[in-house]
C-alpha cells in the first residue's frame, strides 16, 4: 500500500503516506461546495505534474552536473464544467536566472520534462502545457 485516506467530514480528507508518515489534507474547492481551505484533489493532480517534472529533470540534471537549485514552477489548473474535470494544466518553470544553460542542456531538460510519468499517466484529452523558461 502507498497511503491511507480518511474522510473527515465536510468534504475534507486526510491522507497519510505510509512509508514516511507524512500527512496532507484536501478540501473541496469553494466552487464545488467546499471550504477551499486546502489543496483540492484536482489541485493535487496539477501539482503532482509539476513535482514529477522537477523530479525527472532533477535526475537528468544531476547525472550531468546541471544546477537546478532555485527553479520555480507556477501551476495553473483549468477546469471544465460539463463534465466537471481538469481540462488543462499549465506548468511554467522559471529556471534560475543566474545560470546560463547551453542549448544542449536546455534540450536535455525539455526532453526530460516530457518523460514525466505523471504526465504520461494523465488522459490524452487533458491538455498539458509545459514551459521551461531559461
Amino acid at each position: 500500500m502507498t497511503s491511507v485516506v480518511v474522510y473527515k467530514g465536510e468534504l475534507r480528507t486526510q491522507a497519510t503516506h505510509l512509508r514516511s508518515g507524512n500527512q496532507l489534507i484536501t478540501d473541496a474547492p469553494v466552487d464545488n461546495n467546499g471550504k477551499g481551505e486546502a489543496f483540492s484533489p484536482t489541485d493535487l493532480v496539477a501539482t503532482a505534474l509539476a513535482s514529477c517534472i522537477f523530479t525527472i529533470i532533477g535526475i537528468a540534471a544531476s547525472k550531468r552536473k546541471i544546477n537546478l537549485n532555485g527553479a520555480v514552477a507556477q501551476v495553473t489548473k483549468i477546469m471544465s464544467s460539463a463534465p466537471r474535470k481538469i481540462s488543462k494544466i499549465i506548468v511554467d518553470i522559471q529556471m534560475p536566472k543566474n545560470i546560463k544553460y547551453t542549448k544542449a542542456q536546455e534540450k536535455i531538460l525539455r526532453k526530460a520534462a516530457e518523460a514525466c510519468p505523471v504526465g504520461r499517466s494523465l488522459h490524452p484529452d487533458l491538455e498539458q502545457e509545459i514551459n521551461l523558461i531559461f
